[in-house]
């Protein structure tokens, strides 16, 4: 017998269409005036989107007062919706906030819960308009409270799980950043600084296009792989062009010990980070990217292009337009402090263990992670499968 089945008993479950037991109203009378927005202040302003909390306000008047009667969210263009039970205002009156009409016979909580096995149930049309005209019209099944009650305490507790790792992931994160920052500061007259392009060569990559990637080959890095796929270090690629490729547009390629950095990116922020490239075999590079060759551990300068003291030397020498980039010259001019190669190894040592607990996909918490989202929604499917 199932677990849904054990709790259900042989008890029937009523079905009825999901705009009779829900209020369904637009934010119009919550809408945030002030575009003021400060950490300081302390009410959320949430609009449409991923961003959701778009800044706090500091307006005292026509707050949502979720903490006392929490809402879900929904916005006309996306299938996400969102638990909300903190007081808020709103930026748009594109989101949509669904209660419950009767929590004597139906649980918002619940409500939430099942919206959310069906991802793609109330979607429709071009531009995915989720209550439009389904809304009112999708049938709800409706077990006894106490039933609903169950099912809501066993989600909470996957959710509330991954909750806590979630916060520890980037409580660890923090950690990470801080210890690396700490460690790439030494005294100047025990470590001399020195300015990249006087101690190694800087190589660019030559243009290819993303059709030009094929599943086997010679191996490759896009350059907008660098933002989704590479971190501090590789050795195998997820993208590869033909040898011919190779020959005929005489491609670069950075060897082993090399260190691949990105050079252009939509923001600031994005431009400059390296990964060390450790496979045996040489790897083709794009053209927004270079390739550093240096005597230094090239674990250790790919460390040091993610900190603050080498994005704040390179901030100064990028261009920026609707792509920003940065040249071998402005790489050329950042300084790196040069501890002996013992120091370097030891720095590397203990960064490693700090990326593999946070950014490992095999390794660390965000495979636990992954793993509790994984069981929490088995679990979900598993309790809200009604026979209709």
């Amino acid at each position: 017998m199932s677990f849904l089945n054990q709790l259900l008993r042989g008890k029937k479950v009523e079905w009825q269409p999901l705009g009779d037991i829900t209020n369904y109203e637009q934010p119009t009378k919550y809408l945030v005036e002030s575009k003021n927005y400060s950490n300081k202040f302390k009410t959320p302003v949430l609009t449409a989107g991923k961003t959701f909390i778009l800044g706090y306000t500091d307006e005292t008047e026509g707050i949502y007062k979720a903490s006392e009667n929490p809402v879900i969210i929904f916005d006309d263009f996306t299938t996400a919706n969102k638990w909300v039970d903190f007081d808020f205002k709103a930026k748009s009156s594109a989101m949509k906030m669904i209660t419950s009409k009767d929590e004597g016979k139906v649980l918002l909580k619940y409500i939430f819960y099942w919206l959310n096995s069906l991802p793609s149930g109330l979607v429709e049309g071009d531009h995915k308009r989720q209550w439009i005209s389904k809304y009112s019209m999708k049938l709800f099944p409706i077990p006894e409270l106490k039933i609903q009650k169950e099912i809501v305490r066993i989600l909470d507790s996957f959710t509330e799980l991954t909750t806590e790792l979630n916060a520890e992931l980037t409580a660890r994160k923090h950690q990470y950043s801080y210890y690396r920052e700490q460690l790439f500061i030494f005294e100047e007259s025990e470590v001399k600084k020195e300015k990249l392009g006087e101690i190694g060569e800087f190589q660019r990559g030559k243009r290819f296009v993303k059709t030009d990637l094929i599943s086997e080959g010679v191996p490759t890095i896009h350059y907008g792989e660098m933002y989704t796929h590479y971190g501090t270090w590789a050795n195998e690629t997820i993208s590869f062009v033909s040898e011919e490729l190779v020959n005929n547009k005489k491609l670069r390629v950075a060897e082993k010990g090399d260190v691949v950095i990105v050079a252009a990116g939509e923001t600031i922020e994005d431009i400059g980070m390296g990964t060390a490239w450790l496979g045996d075999e040489g790897v083709v590079i794009h053209d927004a990217c270079f390739s550093f060759r240096s005597s230094l551990n090239p674990k250790y300068v790919a460390y040091y292009t993610r900190t603050r003291q080498f994005h704040d030397q390179i901030r100064r020498h990028i261009s920026s337009g609707k792509i920003s980039s940065i040249n071998s010259k402005g790489l050329s001019k950042v300084l790196i402090p040069v501890p002996s190669k013992e120091v370097q190894e030891r720095i590397v040592s203990i960064l490693d263990k700090f990326d593999v607990l946070t950014s490992s996909i095999s390794e660390g918490l965000p495979k636990e992670i992954e793993l509790r989202r994984k069981q929490y929604e088995y679990y979900r499917e598993m309790l809200l499968s009604f026979p209709n």
